[in-house]
């Protein structure tokens, strides 16, 4: 089996059709969809990723896009909650980095990977792919 960590510029970009990205996306999408339905593709985020997609779902795209995002969207994922040892290593990367282009979801997002010996991103983000993660789209 196949798993797939969905990041917010993923999420957004789904959801948007006016995002550059969205053809992609949906394409994108797509081909989780279909994996699991078929079994074959397990999709997982992080509770950072849910808060940072409902704020910014909501924020550009209104009501609609946010109800769109928690009914249809992300109950399809399993949601990892950050819980303490997750949050600490995460901070330490963010701080050990010392770049400010890179948030601390993201950092949560790599280290929730790397605990989990995964290396499959659905994002849009430069940053997953710096850090040696391959792109699902």
């Amino acid at each position: 089996m196949t798993t797939c960590l969905i990041d917010t510029s993923a999420l957004y970009a789904v959801l948007d059709v006016d995002d550059r990205r969205h053809r992609d996306a949906a394409n994108g999408w797509e081909r989780l969809l279909e994996g699991i339905v078929s079994g074959t593709t397990d999709g997982i985020t992080h509770g950072g990723v849910v808060v940072e997609s409902a704020a910014l779902v909501q924020h550009r795209l209104g009501m609609r896009a946010a109800a769109a995002l928690h009914r249809h969207v992300l109950p399809l994922l399993r949601v990892f909650w950050v819980d303490d040892a997750l949050h600490d290593r995460a901070v330490a990367a963010l701080l050990a980095a010392d770049h400010k282009e890179v948030s601390l979801v993201d950092w949560t997002s790599f280290e929730l990977l790397r605990t989990h010996a995964l290396d499959t991103a659905f994002a849009f983000d430069r940053h997953f792919w710096e850090q040696g993660f391959t792109s699902w789209v």
